[in-house]
């Protein structure tokens, strides 16, 4: 059986993320060129002779805010359950799609973007000056978190139990059953740039300090497991297209 993978997805530009403010809890629509480039990479990516191939996602997870509900349904994976965050009759645009995966889909608040307390809105030139203000030394998120938001221990404690239960409920049996080619195991999660940086850190049981990984809007990541075991998690650099035997 294949290495499960989890895919993570950051949603499609905002106008916030445009122009490098913190959006946290604030619920901002992609941009009209967030939603061409979203739309582009799910037909590049999207597939089951691609990157990612719906009738091998075991299970999707989605932030709670709609530009990542909005993300999901522009990559159109093509899934048999009805969104959940559309209401009865609201269904058009996605029940076009053909059917491609029978993945179910989760809203969760596991992957929510980082509370950004205080500093919600600030550019991170705002922060600075905030911060001189206030007598504070330079700010490291990953050191320092936001005052009246979350902090990186918050933000771990989260993660951690998250990353373990994807890990409980969709990979470990892919390593206990080697032979069996169904052909599932891979998770989709779209959310946001910080808490998928920091996801991807702890998914390699990295401290958030170690931090050196960019995200960009709409930009897709890998993570998966070295030497067919789940004791070894790693980061993909570089995801090839599936060639079916």
């Amino acid at each position: 059986m294949p290495v499960p993978r989890c895919f993570i997805v950051r949603h499609g530009e905002t106008e916030w993320s445009l122009n490098g403010r913190h959006t946290g809890i604030s619920d901002i629509p992609l941009t009209a060129n967030g939603e061409k480039r979203v739309t582009a990479t799910g037909k590049a990516l999207v597939g089951d002779d691609r990157l990612i191939a719906p009738k091998r996602l075991d299970h999707v997870y989605v932030s709670p805010r709609k530009r990542a509900q909005r993300t999901f349904e522009l990559l159109q994976i093509g899934c048999m359950q009805r969104l959940p965050w559309k209401e009865h009759g609201d269904e058009a645009e996605t029940n076009n799609q053909p059917i491609a995966t029978q993945a179910n889909i989760d809203i969760t608040e596991a992957i929510r973007e980082w509370d950004y307390g205080d500093y919600e809105g600030l550019t991170s030139a705002q922060i600075k000056e905030l911060r001189a203000q206030q007598g504070l030394g330079h700010w490291d998120i990953w050191r320092d978190g936001c005052p009246g938001g979350e902090s990186p221990e918050d933000v771990c404690r989260r993660l951690d139990a998250f990353i373990a239960d994807i890990r409980a409920k969709h990979h470990k049996a892919c390593f206990e059953n080697v032979k069996d080619d169904s052909k599932k195991g891979d998770v989709l999660v779209v959310a946001h740039g910080h808490i998928l940086r920091a996801f991807a850190m702890r998914w390699t049981g990295k401290p958030l300090t170690e931090t050196a990984l960019i995200l960009e809007a709409g930009g897709v990541g890998t993570l998966s497991y070295e030497h067919h075991s789940i004791e070894e998690p790693a980061i993909i650099l570089g995801g090839a297209f599936v060639v079916e035997d």
